[in-house]
């Protein structure tokens, strides 16, 4: 076991280090840089920006340096703490993301925690009540999740808000709690505002869950290990949980590690619709940009959360498993 979860270890070092790598050499690979966009921007606006000016400001930013060198000092600064300069909003890189990046987290969590809590437990009625009215109906709703986009969903939940409660349901905080310090009040007001945004950015993971926990259990159901616990006697509700539930499970478990960095991504557009301060829309801006510091480092982050979500998914699929127990002995 020890051995297993060094050599897992190793694997994630090397897997963020080629994340690192390939997140700074694509960003590079549109032609131009963050002058250019800056350049082109003060063109539409109708300024102008001298020789001499673009000069200075690539060697300020080092972008008159071999991309090796960048990326290497880009590296060093990683190790000490320091992601860089945003480009852009000239601040630091952990400065302009660091509240942005807690509250993506929170989102992403409540939306995993919904989607788990929703999903398997109408995976399992549907299952062993297949073809029954409610697994008819659950099916539906499934189908009409995975057919909305979320960000109609988004539009569609702020329209009824706005329509028939005279509310605006967008964002995470309340307009007192917008620019107010960290307090117990507002981290209840976080709470009030965070249903809405994880239950948009999870249904569609949800629809996508029921099916799947549907078929992998009823493929369980059918194998002679199950017949077998019936004949001994067993009550139905622990013949069920007892192992083809948890061996059904084995696709949630393995959706740790992308499930997490895929809200993150896949949120951009709903959080522009609900004005949700997460990293997604930053990182759509920094991309349009060229800003590298910051859109690596929030790419990096995102590989970061995908080496420890496998990590942990690993372990628990271990536990869980008693078939990959003994593969791994």
């Amino acid at each position: 076991m020890l051995a297993y979860i060094l050599r897992r270890l190793i694997l994630a070092l090397i897997t963020v280090i080629a994340i690192s790598i390939l997140s700074f050499v694509i960003i590079q690979l549109p032609p131009g840089d963050f002058i250019t966009s800056y350049i082109a921007s003060m063109s539409a606006g109708g300024g102008t920006v001298s020789e001499a000016e673009v000069e200075a400001l690539r060697e300020q930013y080092g972008l008159d340096q071999p991309i090796t060198v960048q990326y290497l000092k880009w590296v060093s600064q990683i190790v000490q703490g320091n992601f860089g300069m945003a480009l852009e909003w000239n601040r630091p890189v952990k400065d302009v993301i660091g509240d942005r990046l807690t509250l993506t987290v929170i989102i992403s969590l409540a939306a995993v925690i919904f989607t788990w809590a929703v999903a398997l437990p109408i995976g399992i009625y549907s299952a062993v009540k297949r073809y029954s009215i409610g697994d008819y109906i659950f099916t539906f709703i499934g189908f009409i999740g995975l057919a909305i986009p979320g960000f109609m969903l988004a539009l569609i939940v702020l329209y009824v808000g706005f329509r028939y409660f005279n509310a605006n349901v967008g964002g995470l905080f309340s307009p007192e709690y917008a620019e107010a310090p960290w307090s117990w009040a507002k981290f209840q007001d976080l709470l009030a505002h965070l249903p809405i945004p994880a239950v948009v950015l999870g249904l569609s993971g949800t629809a996508q869950m029921i099916r799947i926990m549907r078929s992998n259990l009823l493929d369980e159901l059918r194998k002679p290990y199950v017949m077998t616990a019936r004949a001994r006697g067993l009550t139905e509700m622990r013949v069920i949980l007892k192992y083809p539930v948890r061996v059904a499970m084995n696709p949630f478990i393995s959706t740790i590690g992308y499930l997490l960095p895929y809200i993150v991504s896949g949120s951009i557009i709903v959080s522009l619709v609900l004005s949700l301060p997460t990293v997604g829309p930053l990182l759509l801006k920094a991309l349009i940009a060229q800003d590298m510091f910051l859109a690596g480092t929030i790419i990096l982050l995102l590989g970061v959360m995908t080496v420890i979500g496998t990590f942990i998914s690993d372990l628990l699929l271990m536990w869980v498993d008693p078939r990959i127990r003994l593969e791994r002995r």
